[in-house]
């Protein structure tokens, strides 16, 4: 039979005991490994390995390890990793047989419409192939939501939207972040607790990132006092100047052609609209306070100072931390006056 995104989760969270093989197939290899692993766990087994190459040389391995009893009792999943024309021959006698204690999950990359193997596991009401694709858009937040309610976590959309953004919609490193999350907030399956914005601030995958970028936004948004703080946390070395003044471009970048649009007489929420992908949703507000706060001509200034900073970083001995931070409390007091 063959599986669809829609089903998938039911089908592993409540096995149908007539189905004694899942193949996991696809380009996104994490996924599959991910849902094999959901299997496992429904099932209250312990994972078993089994080479292709063992199978193909004595294809009733296959058969004997699915009717095997674990060594400490209870369940197997017998797991083969990556799965391989090779298992062929073994997994005809299985699906063929009578049913056995166990089941198997086959993970396989991508498999073409004529794969023998995939045939037969569509074909089989014995069996089930899913096809894991690389999540995108709300199918990566609903994906992020999904595994952070196995590790306790309650993950609101636009939470999930971040944390799927920062991992590249990576489903292994969504995985890991999580369980580090969940550990960072206490939260269990049995004690949920809400993932906030600031829990992905401290320990997340995009926090170091995101607190250079911090720098920029509150000079342009002229929050004095936290840019006090946050300069403070710099290292003594100061080798993260450049770094933030590219961050400071970066924005200006983004905003001087959207203020150019404003002043041309566009609605603010239109041209934060056409902005899209090109913008991260925690930013979407203090980009639309900096859009009504500076004007076209301000942003070319600041860019070209900005430009010039770097240069003298570069080429000079002028001390890092205290010149950026003389430019960025000067964009900040300007902010406070506008």
């Amino acid at each position: 039979m063959k599986s669809t995104r829609t089903t998938i989760g039911r089908s592993i969270e409540r096995p149908d005991p007539n189905i004694r093989f899942y193949l996991f197939h696809g380009p996104d290899e994490a996924q599959s490994r991910g849902l094999a692993m959901r299997l496992t766990d429904s099932l209250g087994a312990t994972k078993h390995l089994v080479s292709s190459s063992s199978i193909k040389s004595d294809p009733a391995l296959l058969v004997d390890e699915a009717a095997a009893m674990s060594l400490f009792g209870g369940r197997r999943v017998v797991w083969i990793d990556p799965a391989t024309k090779d298992i062929e021959g073994g997994l005809a006698a299985l699906l063929e047989g009578p049913r056995p204690e166990n089941v198997v999950a086959a993970i396989s990359g991508v498999l073409t419409k004529t794969s023998a193997l995939l045939k037969v596991a569509e074909g089989s009401p014995h069996a089930l192939a899913h096809a894991s694709y690389v999540p995108e858009g709300q199918d990566a937040e609903r994906m992020v939501i999904e595994i952070g309610r196995r590790f306790g976590l309650k993950i609101s959309p636009p939470v999930a939207a971040r944390l799927a953004h920062a991992a590249d919609n990576d489903q292994a490193i969504v995985t890991q972040e999580l369980q580090k999350l969940a550990i960072y907030v206490d939260a269990s399956p049995h004690s949920p607790k809400e993932l906030e914005t600031e829990a992905v601030d401290d320990v997340g995958v995009d926090s170091s990132e995101g607190d250079l970028q911090k720098l920029a936004d509150l000079a342009l948004t002229g929050e004095t006092d936290r840019l006090y703080d946050e300069l403070a946390k710099l290292p003594a070395s100061g080798n993260d100047a450049i770094p933030i003044l590219r961050s400071l471009q970066r924005r200006l970048l983004m905003l001087a052609p959207a203020r150019a649009r404003v002043e041309r007489g566009e609605r603010i929420d239109a041209v934060m609209a056409s902005l899209g992908k090109a913008l991260f949703w925690k930013d979407k507000l203090v980009v639309q306070q900096m859009l009504v706060k500076w004007n076209a001509a301000d942003l070319a200034r600041m860019a070209a100072r900005a430009g010039k900073l770097e240069r003298a970083l570069v080429f000079s001995t002028v001390p890092e931390r205290e010149s950026l931070g003389e430019e960025l409390f000067a964009i900040a007091r300007k902010a406070r006056r506008l």
